[in-house]
């Protein structure tokens, strides 16, 4: 199974476009294609990818009065944000992790959060201690 990516803001913001009226939210197959569309597209500048999972299902509603949230997974990102494969709710919760699975997976994609130097196993810590 592989990791989706949707792009969110800093301060928990997910991009999302207008298209027809329906808020349509990028996924993205793997953090470069993420990155590549981010670079094209200037609305995205701000976004960094994060992994998709159970919870940010829970986080992705409509607002009052709003349609159901669309998602639309991008298979080339360097075409339009909205040619992509619309993909159901039910459908993305099939393909994503349960969200305890991606607890120590980064928005960079080494598996472990960068700020978190504690979270690293003991061998680990040392080798980049080492390192640094």
């Amino acid at each position: 199974m592989n990791d989706i990516f949707a792009m969110q803001r800093a301060n928990g913001d997910w991009f999302a476009l207008d298209h027809y009226g329906r808020l349509r939210v990028p996924l993205f197959h793997s953090i470069h294609d993420a990155m590549i569309a981010r670079l094209r597209n200037f609305g995205l500048l701000l976004f960094n990818p994060v992994v998709v999972d159970a919870l940010f299902l829970q986080e992705i509603v409509p607002s009052p009065g709003e349609d159901e949230v669309e998602f639309c997974l991008i298979d080339d990102p360097f075409a339009s944000l909205n040619r992509g494969a619309t993909v159901a709710r039910r459908e993305l919760a099939l393909l994503i992790r349960p969200a305890h699975e991606h607890e120590n997976i980064a928005s960079n994609g080494n598996r472990f959060h960068a700020s978190a130097a504690g979270a690293l196993p003991q061998s680990d810590r040392q080798a980049t201690e080492k390192i640094g």
